[in-house]
């Protein structure tokens, strides 16, 4: 099935940026989604489990991946999920957020580290943030130790903000520090 059908099919909005195509998440992407979800350098860093099988990708799409506002990270030269992205509003975000603001979250499967896919990814859900949803600010958060994802939110303009320590991690059975960085659409419309 094509992106086109899958539009269609799905009859929502779909972002596109130079190389990727953000659209929701179909279970027939369970296959994608464990093959990178399942590398232990992935998900501990974004605070959730490794994925153990294609079924147990197939419920966390199902689940957690069909919220709204939430896409998968496609490259367009392959029509392949290799990541996650999408925003939180107000208070289904993970910092307690007034309903004008949101919170994005993303991953990205280790062969396509360093090529600057998710601030590309980050920067078209910054405008959709601030043009569609018409946010005031959007918050972005990063773990201890997660240096790649600090240097997205760097590159995409965030601000830092605050160090939250001592954080549960519930899915992973631990605790650690959370750094919280924001943008005001003030400032994104000065960088853009």
């Amino acid at each position: 099935m094509s992106f086109k059908e899958k539009e269609i099919d799905l009859e929502i909005s779909i972002l596109e940026t130079e190389r990727l195509i953000l659209r929701p998440w179909t279970e027939e992407d369970a296959g994608d989604l464990y093959c990178y979800a399942s590398h232990p350098n992935v998900g501990p860093m974004a605070g959730w489990p490794v994925h153990t099988s294609v079924e147990n990708s197939r419920e966390i799409i199902r689940g957690v991946l069909s919220e709204p506002e939430t896409y998968a990270v496609v490259l367009k030269e392959t029509e392949q999920a290799v990541g996650s992205i999408g925003i939180m509003r107000g208070e289904y975000s993970n910092i307690g957020l007034a309903d004008t603001e949101g919170e994005i979250g993303y991953w990205i499967g280790v062969p396509f580290w360093g090529r600057g896919l998710i601030p590309e990814a980050v920067r078209e859900m910054l405008r959709h943030g601030f043009q569609d949803l018409n946010l005031d600010k959007i918050w972005c958060m990063y773990f201890e130790g997660n240096v790649k994802s600090k240097r997205v939110q760097e590159k995409c303009g965030f601000q830092f903000q605050y160090r939250r320590e001592d954080r549960e991690r519930p899915l992973l059975g631990r605790k650690g520090a959370e750094y919280i960085s924001c943008i005001t659409r003030k400032e994104w419309e000065q960088n853009t």
